[in-house]
């Protein structure tokens, strides 16, 4: 039986739902309609109407005490549903056990608002019927449980709501009605035909009720219209009017209506079962009434979810600190220090921006904020960028010629910056502009302003001119606006080798500089823009080290989930394949 954690805080079966085991065990009739699943769990059919009637009868006679027949062409009520509502009374009128006067209207054939609110709380109540034979069950079920003390069960004419059945009691002033009104307007709607969104699964149980208890003209919207309408000439003869709906669409223009006729109180609530809901609307003229406060937008209170936690064992442990060294850990250093190290060394290659917190004394914490995902699809990105730089541009065939080695240079140097910088843009950049070599004295000073520039594209071809051995300084044909400034000489000595050009690329002052991110974070400023922020804790169990991933706040928290996943599979991939091998 699917139940809801947000359903009334005294429902008697928020916390303990029915057990069908102990319940077939204990009643017959419901036993043959109990089955076992695969998994070993007594189960029921909630699509036969047999079943759901033999459910109700057997949770009354089991916790309450009540005894009651309902024919199978009726409205077979369920019972946390309708303690919800009798609970939801409760906090309108001030009190459980105090004796109140109510009007049920529409009792139907179980009765069940009645019997519940007379022997839980021995209110007293006026229901009314226009049915017969819901009639007739309904008195046979207070007689039978010996409560026609409290309740009285009164035949009224189709289409009587209030105002009619309060014509023989005009001396008495009744606490609340409650009132489970028809839902539907016709046979088509009571269907689901045109009224039910077609995304939505199937109603998980059957519907059993007669035609008066489901349609009506105009649905439950003009149904309860006329109660309120009722409710504006009996005024202080109810202290609350309360009606149950089953359309949440139905609440607003109802809450509209209160409010054009001028009804100083107003509340509503919702009622939870599983994935069945219902909203409920009250109202009163009375100053002096407490007014239960709405249920708020967000219904349910955020859950204490439990962080993302994976276990470091002792091996695994013991394994990381004998490679600690190797990232520039002391000497012996304690496990907990030792996995908060290697996090550090994994968060910084993945440039998530980090700063420890003060914790406790065993363990370590690390607030994240994760302003890109650097670590999905790592792989696939190192690949783009390694075809994107095999495909850069070659010289022209003919007209001027380029040297092998000066294409070959560029191509390293372009590799050597990208991996240095740890790039995951596909557009390398190159420590000198395309075409260009390294320069001697004067000419090589003034020609580091070309270091650092991008790589050109493919629509931009340049060529150089073959070295001459005499000497003599030749002058840089461009092919290119962008090309280098003409009259550039070159030196008087051949092309540098590899390692020269390296050497070149690597020069203080072409070492690339941190992120603006990084920038902002070392100011101690915070990030505008994140993916998310978390809190990892790194904390001593036994031999053993747990970590912990706290959600803190941000856009995606499956962005947490695969963090936390490629965090343990770092560590686990030293363990297997220690650096350096």
């Amino acid at each position: 039986m699917s139940l809801n954690k947000s359903m009334h805080p005294r429902n008697r079966y928020k916390d303990k739902p029915p057990d069908f085991a102990y319940l077939a065990s204990k009643y017959p009739d419901f036993e043959q309609h109990v089955h076992t699943n695969l998994a070993g769990r007594a189960m029921l059919n909630f699509k036969e109407p047999e079943a759901v009637r033999a459910l109700t009868c057997t949770l009354l006679k089991e916790d309450f005490g009540l005894t009651i027949d309902i024919p199978l062409e009726r409205l077979i009520p369920t019972v946390p549903l309708r303690l919800n509502y009798i609970h939801w009374v409760e906090d309108l009128i001030g009190g459980q056990g105090e004796p109140r006067r109510g009007i049920d209207i529409g009792t139907g054939a179980s009765c069940i608002y009645p019997l519940l609110g007379a022997s839980m709380n021995g209110w007293h109540y006026l229901a009314t019927e226009v049915d017969d034979i819901c009639f007739d069950y309904a008195t046979r079920n207070v007689e039978q449980n010996n409560l026609s003390d409290l309740i009285k069960v009164v035949k009224v004419p189709q289409k009587t709501l209030l105002m009619d059945a309060l014509k023989e009691e005009s001396a008495i002033v009744y606490d609340f009605c409650m009132c489970n009104p028809p839902f539907f307007a016709n046979q088509l709607e009571a269907k689901g035909v045109n009224s039910r969104n077609s995304r939505r699964p199937p109603p998980s149980s059957v519907n059993t009720g007669g035609v008066t208890e489901i349609m009506a003209e105009g649905g439950e919207l003009e149904f309860v219209k006329r109660i309120i309408h009722d409710s504006l000439q009996l005024k202080t003869r109810l202290r609350w009017y309360s009606c149950m709906l089953g359309k949440k669409c139905s609440l607003a223009p109802l809450k509209e209506e209160l409010r054009k006729q001028g009804v100083p109180k107003v509340t509503h609530t919702e009622f939870c079962q599983g994935r069945t809901m219902r909203w409920a609307l009250a109202w009163s003229f009375y100053d002096d009434v407490t007014v239960p406060s709405p249920p708020s937008k967000k219904r349910k209170l955020e859950k204490s979810r439990k962080p993302l936690t994976f276990m470091l064992l002792q091996p695994t442990v013991k394994e990381l600190q004998s490679q600690a060294s190797s990232i520039g850990c002391p000497s012996n250093p304690r496990p907990v220090e030792t996995i908060t190290a290697w996090l550090e060394k994994t968060l910084s290659d993945l440039k998530v921006l980090y700063k420890r917190v003060p914790c406790g004394r065993k363990e370590q914490s690390l607030f994240l904020t994760v302003v890109e995902n650097t670590w999905i699809h790592g792989r696939q990105r190192r690949r783009d960028q390694g075809r994107h730089l095999r495909e850069l541009p070659r010289a022209p065939p003919s007209g001027t010629s380029t040297t092998p080695s000066s294409v070959t240079a560029q191509h390293h140097s372009s590799t050597h910056i990208s991996d240095s910088s740890h790039s995951e843009s596909h557009t390398p950049t190159a420590a000198q502009g395309p075409g260009s070599v390294p320069q001697s004295g004067t000419n090589r000073a003034n020609s580091q302003g070309a270091s650092g520039q991008e790589v050109q594209s493919q629509e931009e071809e340049t060529s150089c001119v073959p070295v001459k051995n005499s000497g003599t300084e030749e002058d840089v044909m461009e092919s290119s606006p962008t090309s280098i400034t003409p009259n550039t000489t070159l030196p008087q000595t051949a092309l540098p080798t590899t390692t020269q050009k390296q050497e070149a690329i690597t020069t203080p002052e072409e070492v690339p500089t941190k992120t603006q991110e990084e920038e902002v974070n070392a100011t101690g400023q915070e990030v505008q823009h994140f993916l998310f922020k978390c809190l990892v804790n790194v904390k001593a169990e036994e031999q053993d080290v747990a970590v912990e991933i706290h959600w803190v706040e941000g856009q995606n928290k499956d962005l947490m989930n695969q963090l936390c996943t490629y965090l343990k599979n770092t560590l686990f991939r030293v363990v297997a394949k220690p650096l350096g091998t």
